[in-house]
């Protein structure tokens, strides 16, 4: 190594941390919690379903699954504007990341809800409660512990796909990669630096999962027996 090229990693490397918290960490947060909560609408729409809209959840589901992601952000991107809508880039990635990701994340979601057995629902029902009580009370906390593993899985593959968003021009950590590498012609340098910042932040993301993942097995039983505890004690 070049004293020359040690000197750009040097440099750059504070530039790059910086674009990932002021970029991809919030373009990956915003995602993140917009895809959770349609997805998590998108659940409800099939498994209540609710006339006319669950075969629409269906089709949503079928499209946006079955489509390649960096497609969907070139239609709102750069199609659109052809039909008098034009975006910026940061709201344009953050729509179709959105669009892709609840998708995918009302299947894991709908899946974690169906896995609760029946019994839980008949026994929310006997004691007098309603259905919007059972899945509040009963339901969502048993499916919740369900779905995180793969939820959180979810959200440390979004914060390495972010990187697609450079490929409409929102200036996240890749794309400041890219833009150093075009100035110093040292294209495999920096980008071995990029995956380094994006593998580092993952590797904490993935201790993060680890740690809760441990708390929610531990607080399982005492939890379910707090449910049944309090379904008993509910008057019917």
């Amino acid at each position: 190594m070049t004293q020359r090229l040690l000197d750009i990693l040097v440099s750059s490397f504070p530039r790059l941390v910086l674009y990932c918290v002021q970029v991809t960490i919030p373009l990956t947060v915003c995602i993140y919690i917009l895809s959770l909560v349609l997805g998590f609408l998108l659940a409800l729409i099939q498994i209540q379903k609710i006339p006319v809209l669950k075969p629409l959840a269906r089709v949503y589901v079928w499209v946006f699954r079955g489509t390649p992601l960096i497609v969907q952000m070139y239609i709102i991107f750069f199609g659109l504007p052809s039909l008098g809508i034009t975006l910026d880039a940061f709201p344009s990635a953050v729509i179709a990341f959105s669009l892709n990701y609840a998708a995918y994340m009302s299947e894991t979601i709908r899946a974690a809800i169906q896995s609760v057995p029946e019994g839980q629902w008949e026994a929310g029902y006997m004691i007098g409660l309603s259905s919007g009580q059972i899945m509040l009370r009963v339901i969502l906390p048993q499916a919740a512990r369900v779905a995180f593993p793969t939820l959180f899985s979810t959200l440390i593959g979004l914060t390495k796909d972010s990187s697609l968003a450079a490929s409409i021009t929102v200036v996240e950590m890749f794309k400041a990669a890219q833009q150093i590498a075009s100035r110093t012609f040292e294209p495999f340098a920096l980008y071995c630096e990029a995956a380094f910042v994006y593998l580092m932040l993952n590797t904490v993301l993935t201790l993060l999962q680890s740690v809760l993942e441990k708390r929610l097995a531990w607080k399982q039983p005492k939890q379910q027996s707090a449910v049944q505890k309090q379904l008993e004690k509910e008057p019917a």
